[in-house]
């Protein structure tokens, strides 16, 4: 018998906010986080503005020593802070009870950009010996994971999922798994990116995905909108603490959710655009409920993977009427990166949280900048304002490049 898990504790570093009631109340407030980037020159770029965390400072949120900050790269900084806010926000204390219980399992698309960047310019502008010798345990793929199990001497589970946009969301599927068969009690995960940067921006730009709209940053997000033109590269982190029941039970955590549904699949397709109907997506969804033991019609709320893309929205639209048939008219569904931009590896951990908190407080985010509804996008997307609603059962989407696809599903906690 699979044991129950829950979730205890949120924690974010968006361009909305780094504290958890923050996020909420200007997600919820429309607000968008999304303007001109200010860590480096972008005079020459194509395009100019991003979800940027600006004037961000790890030891302003850790404790940390200085020295060893200095070896961390900009995303394992983000997930480390995020997964500080998430244990702060959850009450638990790491250290009691039993280290090989406890686990960690982060997700990230990229992975360390930003010294891949730096080392690059240190071999070709400077030599062979300059590269740091720090620069490989910076920039791989699982270095959030692992500094995150270091840091609070976490001994249980320990992996990375890298399935771009879809990696946090893998992730923390996986570690509903890890719990639900006995691997662990205790999990941190969630998702991390910082490819904000030179290289990211102009790679992303230069294979048109990303909205050039420079003179307008805050309405340049525009999911399902006719008038939607790319996604906004954004950066962060979502990270959120889940439990087996029991032992949430047992130190009396308060309870925000119950996880009780995980699917995935491949569109098998094309290395970037989605199955243009979005079969792959519509796989996912439908795997989550059966792995929840729901039928479609349970469903009040999608958090969809929303992107602004005009290839996108359309297929993830088509993949949500395939699945729910004539409930799909009758659930809400809204794209919070409308405020956040797209944060790749991390997308579907902040959204996540996103999930958690509007099961909270019984209230679904809207989707901004949706003046001209595309006709092929014809759902109730929630536009501009946030909608007080029963919120029983939320799915959470993420849909990445390489045709990844995964999906969550969380549930009101009715003891």
């Amino acid at each position: 018998m699979r044991r129950r898990v829950v979730v205890t504790g949120c924690g974010v570093v968006t361009a909305l906010g780094l504290e958890t009631a923050e996020f909420w109340d200007r997600l919820c407030a429309g607000k968008s986080g999304i303007g001109p980037i200010e860590r480096f020159d972008v005079s020459d770029y194509k395009v100019r503005f991003g979800g940027e965390i600006k004037h961000f400072k790890a030891e302003e949120h850790l404790d940390i020593d200085l020295k060893e900050l200095r070896r961390l790269d900009r995303f394992v900084e983000f997930a480390l802070v995020g997964a500080q806010k998430a244990i702060t926000h959850s009450g638990i204390d790491l250290e009691q009870g039993d280290p090989y219980r406890k686990g960690v399992l982060i997700g990230s698309g990229i992975g360390g950009l930003n010294e891949i960047e730096d080392q690059h310019d240190a071999l070709y502008n400077k030599g062979p010996s300059r590269v740091s010798p720090f620069m490989i345990p910076k920039l791989m793929v699982n270095a959030a994971s692992g500094n995150i199990s270091v840091h609070w001497k976490l001994k249980g589970p320990n992996t990375a999922v890298a399935t771009a946009c879809a990696s946090a969301t893998n992730a923390i599927g996986d570690a509903m798994r890890l719990i639900q068969y006995d691997q662990a009690d205790v999990m941190v995960t969630g998702g991390s990116e910082a490819a904000l940067t030179p290289m990211g921006l102009s790679g992303f730009a230069r294979m048109n995905a990303l909205s050039k709209r420079n003179d307008d940053p805050e309405r340049a997000c525009r999911p399902f909108d006719t008038d939607r033109d790319g996604f906004i590269l954004s950066e962060g982190a979502g990270v959120v603490i889940l439990e087996e029941l029991e032992h949430a039970l047992a130190r009396g955590a308060h309870i925000y959710g119950e996880l009780v549904g995980y699917g995935m699949s491949a569109d098998g397709t094309h290395i970037t655009a989605p199955d243009p109907e979005g079969r792959g997506g519509a796989y996912a969804m439908r795997k989550a409920l059966s792995d929840a033991g729901l039928e479609p019609n349970v469903i009040d709320y999608i958090n969809a993977h929303g992107t602004s893309t005009p290839l996108g929205d359309k297929a993830e639209t088509k993949g949500i009427k395939t699945v729910f048939e004539d409930h799909a008219y009758k659930l809400a569904v809204s794209s919070t990166k409308s405020q956040l931009g797209h944060q790749l590896g991390a997308s579907g951990g902040v959204e996540f949280v996103a999930c958690t908190l509007a099961m909270h407080e019984q209230v679904a985010p809207p989707t901004i900048n949706l003046d001209n509804p595309d006709p092929e996008c014809d759902l109730d997307y929630i536009p501009h304002e946030p909608r007080r609603m029963s919120l029983n059962h939320i799915m959470s989407n993420s849909f990445g490049f390489g045709g990844h696809n995964a999906s969550l599903i969380l549930k009101k906690f009715d003891g």
